[in-house]
């Protein structure tokens, strides 16, 4: 009996002694949020988030000094590869030496942001229509942009030495913006691996990368597992150190956005740790209310923010979600195709239309500053959202979130889920918005005839109330228009202002 006795102490003791060893682990602010689905759908969805539609994002490191695009980091280390991986060993080859004795690492100090004003660029981005800005925390890279007391590899010890995220917090608060941050890390343990391999063929054939030499293990982690091979790492150990550092980043910015560029991170109880720390730390910040977004490439369910990579929605979502992509490349690179101002307008309403939210990467150049098309493509978009954010920010879906043959015809699929992000439209294809008590119909490319509004004729299922006035957003004109059975016909205006997608504020009556 006393063995038994001895056995139960004994088994008591270790299970206390283990979940001591969790919480210290995984430590998670005081609050209603726990590691667990269940407790993370209590999540309610901030109000500023729902109402701010458009965010800009500066997805921007040291992989821009190559100026040959994103992933640099990796693919440096691919002597062969598929095609969208080739052409970067032979450029770090020409340009810094073979990466058995230049690596990355010696990238990192040629990062020097020497014509990089944030303020400047916050209040371009403002200008633009941004409502929240999010900074770049950590790429795959694993370097850090933020002072960390944890990682030696970060912006203020190398490189620019400046605190990026501090110094790009510091002025979106300036100019009102909410900030966020992205971290990257989950995939930088099994993405890193190629810089521990070495030359198949030529004269250095077996001479191993700089990523095997044990001096620069914390930038390019060690050796993982012959199984370790997914796109985040199986290693508890690992699991623990990302955990410990994206802790640290938001603990000591406290931002309102946070975006994992993954599933939940390594999709066990670290990933939903992290989330359920965001969140009751963000609570303590404001004072008893949620304002926290955390954004992941699932969907949310209810526990967070679904972010869709390059992709859009094909229909109304239930929950807010969000699609991050580019005005060109992840990095900048030399000769790249930017996405035009109208393109990333039709892009944002459709989003919108759909209860979305459009998270815009504007390609900064290595030194920091923007080419002039870039600018002029800001400017662009800033001039639309001028005239026609009325129909954008604050909006929700209506009954239907268009019309038109981009409806009904089958679309191309974007990169990572959904329909792609920049898309052919015509003048018949039709998005439409809701806000207090009108409903805002954008056509998203202009008018050559009367628009014609199946949507909302007399006799159909959505139209509901009837019609008060119709107003042509950024236009002074009076405007014309029938509420037929079938169809509302708004007559083309004399003059349409100078852009493509124009908006129509349908005013119901009360």
């Amino acid at each position: 009996m006393k063995n038994v006795k001895w056995l139960l102490m004994i088994a008591l003791f270790t299970g206390i002694c283990s979940q001591s060893m969790a919480q210290q682990e995984f430590p998670i602010a005081p609050g209603k949020f726990k590691p667990t689905d269940a407790s993370l759908k209590q999540y309610q969805y901030p109000q500023w988030f729902r109402d701010a539609k458009f965010g800009i994002w500066a997805h921007w490191g040291p992989q821009a000094v190559p100026r040959q695009g994103d992933w640099y980091a990796r693919n440096m280390y691919m002597q062969d590869g598929q095609s969208w991986e080739k052409g970067y060993y032979e450029d770090h080859l020409k340009r810094y030496g073979h990466p058995s004795e230049k690596g990355y690492k010696d990238i990192i100090p040629l990062w020097k942001a020497e014509k990089w004003e944030p303020d400047a660029l916050m209040k371009l981005y403002k200008e633009t229509g941004a409502k929240y800005f999010v900074s770049m925390g950590t790429h795959h890279d694993n370097f850090f942009l933020w002072n960390s007391k944890l990682h030696k590899w970060n912006a203020v010890n190398m490189g620019p030495h400046k605190d990026v995220v501090g110094l790009w917090q510091a002025a979106a608060k300036k100019e009102g913006l909410r900030f966020g941050v992205s971290e990257h890390l989950a995939a930088s343990y099994t993405w890193y691996q190629k810089a521990h391999s070495a030359d198949k063929t030529g004269d250095k054939a077996g001479v191993p990368y700089d990523g095997n030499d044990p001096r620069y293990e914390d930038l390019y982690h060690g050796k993982a597992a012959a199984d370790d091979t997914g796109w985040m790492t199986k290693n508890p150990a690992w699991q623990n150190e990302w955990y410990a550092r994206i802790k640290e980043l938001v603990d000591m910015y406290h931002p309102d956005f946070l975006y994992s560029d993954s599933k939940i991170p390594f999709e066990n109880e670290v990933g939903r740790s992290l989330i359920a720390h965001f969140y009751n730390q963000n609570i303590t910040q404001h004072n008893g209310k949620l304002e926290a977004v955390y954004t992941c490439k699932e969907p949310s369910d209810h526990r967070f923010v679904q972010d869709v990579e390059r992709g859009v929605l094909d229909s109304i979502s239930v929950y807010p979600w969000q699609t991050d992509t580019s005005i060109g490349d992840w990095f900048y690179r030399t000769g790249q195709q930017y996405k035009t101002a109208p393109e990333v307008i039709q892009m944002l309403v459709d989003i919108v239309s759909k209860n979305g939210n459009l998270l815009l990467n504007v390609v900064q150049t290595p030194e920091g500053d923007l080419e002039p098309d870039v600018v002029a493509i800001l400017k662009g978009i800033g001039a639309w959202i001028k005239d026609n954010g009325e129909g954008i920010y604050g909006s929700r879906p209506w009954k239907v979130y268009g019309e038109g043959p981009s409806t009904t015809q089958s679309q191309e699929k974007g990169q990572f889920g959904g329909l792609k992000d920049v898309r052919k439209y015509t003048a018949d294809d039709i998005r439409y918005t809701t806000k207090q008590g009108a409903v805002y119909a954008f056509c998203m490319e202009n008018p050559t005839q009367n628009i014609r509004l199946k949507s909302m004729g007399k006799n159909g299922k959505l139209a509901g109330k009837k019609i008060a006035s119709v107003t042509l957003l950024g236009s002074g004109e009076k405007i014309s228009w029938t509420q037929n059975n079938d169809e509302l016909v708004i007559r083309k205006p004399a003059k349409l202002p100078d852009y493509s997608v124009v908006a129509f504020k349908v005013a119901l009556k009360k």
